[in-house]
């Protein structure tokens, strides 16, 4: 227990050991949901790992990216990326990031969802995921405590689906197409000039392309813009460079695609991930972290 709470207040400099102790420890704990916080500094990454709970990660503060070997997911504040148990992934931090995850049981309810996706995270979402984390972690809580995580859990598969995945296709022709795409952003790609790099019909690409990662070149190639605009944004470069940069004729034709995909216009919505970075600095400072009382002694 000491040596968990040693870890947890040295800073960023013991991230590696504070993942190792907490993924053993994740291992042994019981109840159906865990909720731990972590603080990450910017350009921090989480190699591939995996674990038996599936997991809710949370960023409340800051812009993570989670990759598979199926694809992309861009998780910006006031979202969060679902990851099911047993999946391989690693976490890349676009800026300092506060982040709370929920590690969940698999069949800890009925109606999880089965795959990796982004959900929004609306208010009682976030206040439930506040007020769960001061909770004793790691057992089966009653009273008070086991409603919170009750309606925790519940409210999983409620959170509305968010266009942040990049999945990529299975076939290597496609996907190096889809690796040069993302080095090179351009809203200009078109059907058949990918069709004829890979030797095959407009029709036999547009059916292997959307079979292989469910989604039109169209709408992948905008959520690949997307991709690269928001850590730009989040960083303060002007929407007019980010948009001519990636190629599109006009502001307005950005800004469009943006509401479009995230139902915010670029400026509101980073405005709003500030404000929400604002709140988290202006919360009093904790001594510590909470750390789960069941937390493994070595």
């Amino acid at each position: 227990m000491a040596k968990a709470r040693e870890i947890f207040g040295a800073g960023h400099a013991d991230l590696e050991q504070l993942h190792g102790l907490r993924w053993q420890w994740l291992e042994q704990a019981v109840g159906p949901a865990v909720v731990l916080p972590t603080e990450y500094p910017d350009g921090y990454h989480v190699p591939h790992h995996h674990h038996s709970r599936s997991q809710l990660l949370h960023a409340l503060v800051g812009v993570v990216l989670v990759t598979t070997r199926h694809g992309r997911w861009m998780v910006p504040p006031d979202h969060a990326m679902w990851i099911p148990a047993g999946i391989e992934h690693s976490v890349e931090m676009l800026g300092d990031v506060s982040m709370r995850s929920v590690y969940v049981m698999p069949q800890a309810i009925p109606g999880l969802p089965e795959g990796m996706r982004v959900v929004g995270i609306t208010d009682l979402m976030h206040s439930l995921i506040v007020e769960s984390e001061k909770l004793p972690q790691g057992g089966e809580l009653e009273g008070r405590g086991g409603l919170i995580m009750n309606l925790l859990l519940h409210e999983i598969p409620q959170l509305p689906e968010r266009p942040l995945g990049l999945p990529f296709p299975s076939d290597p022709k496609l996907a190096a197409l889809c690796r040069r795409f993302v080095a090179a952003p351009s809203p200009h790609a078109t059907i058949d000039e990918w069709a004829d790099t890979v030797g095959m019909s407009r029709r036999s690409f547009t059916r292997a392309f959307q079979r292989q990662t469910g989604l039109s070149l169209s709408t992948w190639r905008q959520q690949a813009c997307l991709f690269a605009a928001l850590p730009r944004l989040a960083d303060g470069e002007p929407i007019t460079r980010v948009a001519l940069d990636l190629g599109y004729d006009s502001v307005p034709a950005f800004i469009t695609m943006f509401k479009r995909m995230l139902g915010s216009s670029p400026r509101g919505y980073m405005r709003g991930a500030r404000d929400a970075g604002e709140g988290m600095r202006r919360a009093p400072a904790r001594s510590e972290a909470p750390t789960p009382s069941a937390w493994p002694q070595g």
